[in-house]
């Protein structure tokens, strides 16, 4: 698999600090029309989330390495590969993915047993690595790979389940995880993201407790009107901005 169609260099740096990042899940496109709705949304989405799950690590089985080679030719804008694998064969997945196009690759902190390897592997075939943390797992867990990593994902809802609303502790998390990005002086190399229960209500609290990305699903796909939702989102006020 070969990829042709890429994001310019750079991209990662060239996302727009001064807002909140729409990155929009396929998860939720319709997936017999996945070519007209990345057209729908080119102009809007800020990163493509793409989300990959075994049936085992997660309860779903989700996109495959041939489906993202062909979204990568669909688009120049950056494709987020989240890894819900188990150890065995996250180091294939990586590989797999990596060629097939994606420009960050994320793993689970609870892939820690074999997470120091998974990392390297990133960075040798050139991508931004970006790990994620389960609602369930402590924070604390994340704190010795900040330094390895371009983006950390708080889920706000249970592994891989769609349509449930947001968990009571998912803006807390944030702030704890943001506190702990300025302690060690990754506040500004280090994106913050939120995935799951992101609705209409719940996405200016999120923003408000420090998320910079948030993954979005019916929200994006579900609006007929693209650029005022985008607007919206734009708009709303970081951790400490007036309203």
């Amino acid at each position: 698999m070969t990829a042709i169609n890429k994001p310019a260099a750079g991209w990662l740096q060239a996302l727009p600090r001064d807002r909140i990042l729409g990155e929009f899940s396929l998860w939720s496109a319709d997936l017999c029309n996945m070519e007209r709705d990345i057209a729908r949304i080119e102009p809007h989405v800020d990163i493509c989330h793409i989300d990959v799950a075994d049936g085992h690590f997660a309860p779903a089985l989700l996109f495959f390495p041939d489906l993202v080679a062909r979204i990568r030719g669909l688009t120049r804008k950056p494709l987020h590969v989240h890894l819900m694998v188990q150890d065995s064969i996250l180091l294939s997945q990586i590989q797999q993915f990596a060629e097939a196009g994606a420009d960050l690759i994320s793993i689970h902190v609870e892939n820690a047993a074999v997470a120091e390897e998974a990392l390297a592997l990133i960075a040798e075939l050139g991508v931004e690595a970006g790990m994620v943390v389960r609602l369930e797992t402590p924070l604390e867990t994340v704190k010795p790979w900040l330094s390895k990593l371009a983006f950390v994902t708080l889920l706000g809802t249970a592994i891989g389940v769609k349509g449930v609303g947001l968990a009571e502790e998912a803006c807390p998390r944030l702030q704890a995880v943001r506190a702990m990005l300025k302690e060690a002086g990754l506040e500004g190399s280090v994106r913050l993201a939120s995935d799951g229960g992101n609705r209409h209500d719940t996405v200016p609290r999120l923003r408000a407790a420090g998320a910079e990305t948030v993954v979005l699903g019916s929200l994006a796909f579900g609006d007929p009107d693209l650029a005022a939702r985008m607007a919206w989102l734009h708009a709303l006020p970081g951790p400490g901005q007036a309203a």
